[in-house]
């Protein structure tokens, strides 16, 4: 089996302005949504790769660290 694409990538952080920084101004990530979501006190960052691709960026204050976590620090989906 070979993979062709990817749909998105969804990874939790702790520190939402270091985790924008490194994927929007060192990776060059293209920003498509950014939501405060005030209930959850969490960013959801959209963001776009090479116009077909998109990673998730999600944050929480304090996530869990374990993966069995729906929103452990990490890989989410």
């Amino acid at each position: 089996m070979k993979l062709n694409r990817v749909h998105h990538i969804a990874i939790i952080c702790s520190d939402y302005k270091k985790s924008r920084l490194f994927y929007v101004d060192i990776l060059g990530l293209q920003v498509l949504r950014e939501v405060y979501r005030k209930e959850r006190q969490s960013y959801k960052l959209d963001l776009g790769v090479n116009g077909s691709y998109q990673v998730e960026l999600f944050s929480f204050p304090n996530p869990p660290e374990r993966q069995s976590y729906p929103e452990a620090v990490g890989l989410r989906h």
